[in-house]
């Protein structure tokens, strides 16, 4: 299986949907070094997985106009989390869930004490990084800009690895960037997602991610982080989608189109 797939949008398209955490896959290899049994995996994944993201993002991309590109993440991200830093400067390392996770989402150990990150990082991280950032490249010669759409889901209830759980916890939390996201890119958003009864800005996620190739030094590369709360779609946690899986389809399509439309 890839490790992920890239879907080709409208050649004209400076979107690109963004789905990192929406897969379950976890090759034999990385489960042997998993401390917990197959029954506690299993329920770790349906903790932790935006279970249903990628057809969320595939629905918006048959239903817009002008079709955006995908970067479709298809290992889960107990493998690697390709939206981590793999150092220090991230936060989320020091409860165990940097760039390779040694705890679970109710802080207890996933791997063992001292675990070799590298391999994990050298085999997974570093290879979708780099086609990640040629994806976002490829937006920017063709396009003139790209947008990169984070599509994410959170749970309804805080667990207890979240750093800021006791912030709100609306219908759709989006994530902004201060040099990345421009207000016209917020405020479509805001305008699309109220629909499902509200928003708010970076809580209880906060940030978007960026390549770090852009990082703070390109400002046509714009991004936006949309979370969205698992009750909205899907029974929690990890269980089958419902209807408001096409609705917020279509409502991520209408985005594409607004964003398709700023300057």
């Amino acid at each position: 299986m890839t490790a992920f797939e890239v879907f080709a949008g409208a050649d004209d398209s400076p979107v690109l949907l963004h789905v990192p955490h929406g897969a379950w896959e976890i090759p034999a290899a990385v489960r042997r070094d998993i401390v917990l049994d197959d029954e506690a995996l299993a329920a770790e994944a349906r903790h932790i997985t935006d279970a249903h993201t990628a057809e969320i993002a595939e629905a918006a991309a048959r239903t817009a106009v002008t079709t955006p590109w995908r970067f479709v993440n298809r290992l889960s991200r107990l493998v690697v989390d390709p939206e981590r830093f793999p150092d220090e400067r991230e936060e989320m390392r020091a409860v165990g869930m940097g760039a390779v996770y040694t705890r679970t989402t109710h802080r207890e150990d996933l791997r063992p004490d001292g675990f070799d990150h590298e391999p994990l990082l050298e085999r997974y991280f570093r290879p979708y990084a780099a086609a990640m950032t040629q994806a976002v490249e490829e937006r920017l010669e063709a396009a003139g800009r790209a947008v990169v759409v984070d599509v994410h889901s959170y749970p309804s209830r805080p667990l207890p690895y979240e750093l800021h759980g006791d912030g709100p916890r609306p219908p759709v939390c989006l994530g902004v960037d201060a040099f990345h996201t421009p207000p016209g890119l917020l405020a479509a958003a805001e305008e699309v997602f109220a629909r499902f009864g509200g928003t708010a800005v970076n809580s209880p996620f906060a940030g978007t991610y960026v390549p770090l190739r852009f990082h703070g030094r390109e400002e046509r590369v714009q991004a936006l982080m949309i979370e969205i709360r698992r009750d909205l779609y899907m029974s929690e946690p990890g269980g089958p989608a419902g209807e408001g899986l096409r609705e917020l389809g279509a409502a991520l399509a209408e985005l594409v189109e607004r964003v398709g439309q700023l300057p």
